[in-house]
């Protein structure tokens, strides 16, 4: 099971964040994800774990605090494969950027 963990401290790395789950079972990985410009801690990331193992971190480390931020921890959701997040949106006319219609 693919498990999102969020609201961790930017200092933490991928060997800090499989550390916090492998007391609940055998870690297949662990990734913060960084930012891809600076490279820094986006503040979360995924943890890969068998089914039941992965359902005794998430029940007994969601809410918990660690390193001074209290962890958001849940099965991962699958990526959306509608329009990125955020960020404004140009072109088309009328929208930002468009200028609009205009009469000659």
């Amino acid at each position: 099971m693919n498990i999102y963990v969020g609201n961790l401290p930017y200092a933490v790395s991928d060997s800090d964040l499989r550390g916090l789950f492998e007391p609940f079972g055998s870690v297949t990985s662990a990734t913060i994800i960084k930012d891809k410009f600076t490279g820094d801690s986006k503040g979360f990331g995924f943890v890969e774990m068998s089914d039941a193992d992965a359902q005794a971190a998430i029940d007994n480390l969601n809410g918990t605090e660690f390193k001074g931020r209290s962890l958001t921890v849940n099965q991962a959701r699958p990526k959306s494969d509608g329009p990125g997040g955020g960020g404004p949106r140009r072109g088309g006319p009328g929208g930002p950027g468009g200028g609009g219609r205009r009469s000659f």
